[in-house]
């Protein structure tokens, strides 16, 4: 009886001594004392993660990964997710942190620690060069093209005058197809089905304001404080810098979004 009460006792020591060695783990000095991160990101979501010519990870979450690095002091290791498997990958420490076109939701806020955003998908109205519209009051008597059933849809008839005639394509193909052949002067899309717009006719259309944004934050496991704000430190960095809007310019076509400046 009495070996079986130091048994258990020895179980539950050693049980307490893992359970303090985890609550006391950092992330920050793991990282630091390996010399390497382990960044998760996805190689399937053009422009913010893809595979490039060479094989390799690549696309904007790559390169503000590549500027991580560096920021810590460490060398960088790319780890390619999904997006399934991506938060379970960090939460069962296959990699440190996500730079993986996660959007900063509350029920994903659930499961994980966001960083101040770092990106975002945006919906705004493009349009010809000539179309001198800087906010929605400007729609009125305009024509403008979205995809049927859309965010974009939503944002663009919530905030559209009566007058403005809004049509409706059945994809964001179509809705483009219809602004490049000048059947609308308008579109309400997102800024990555700007990059084609851009790719097909460079420097006749721009954005004209903003209607919407999805923003993404760098992810690390809960209760890493420290890995966190050292996080935010750099990302704070690279908005100040202008390395993020040179990010931006590269895979984005457009300067930093002006949800990303607001903290």
């Amino acid at each position: 009886m009495n070996a079986l009460k130091n048994a258990l006792a020895i179980v539950v020591g050693v049980g307490l001594m893992l359970a303090g060695s985890l609550a006391g783990a950092d992330t920050l000095q793991d990282i630091q004392s390996r010399g390497t991160i382990k960044v998760g990101m996805l190689v399937d979501f053009p422009p913010y993660g893809l595979m490039n010519e060479q094989n390799q990870p690549d696309g904007y979450d790559a390169d503000v990964a590549k500027l991580l690095a560096p920021d810590l002091g460490v060398k960088l290791q790319l780890v390619p997710v999904t997006g399934p498997n991506r938060i379970p990958y960090l939460l069962s420490g296959q990699v440190d942190v996500l730079v993986a076109s996660l959007g900063i939701t509350p029920e994903r806020a659930k499961s994980v620690d966001f960083s101040e955003p770092y990106a975002a998908i945006t919906i705004a109205v493009y349009g010809k060069d000539d179309e001198k519209i800087t906010k929605p009051a400007d729609l009125a008597g305009k024509t403008i093209a979205v995809a049927r059933a859309s965010t974009q849809d939503t944002a663009v008839t919530k905030v559209a005058p009566p007058s403005a005639t809004i049509r409706r394509f059945d994809s964001d193909a179509a809705a483009l197809q219809a602004l490049m052949s000048g059947q609308v002067p308008l579109i309400g899309c997102s800024n990555v089905c700007y990059l084609t717009i851009q790719k097909l006719a460079p420097g006749k259309f721009n954005k004209k304001f903003e209607l919407s944004s999805q923003v993404q934050g760098i992810a690390v496991k809960p209760g890493e404080q420290n890995l966190l704000a050292r996080i935010n430190q750099f990302i704070d960095k690279i908005k100040a810098n202008g390395e993020l809007d040179k990010i931006n310019e590269k895979w984005l076509g457009e300067p930093m979004p002006a949800v990303l400046k607001k903290k």
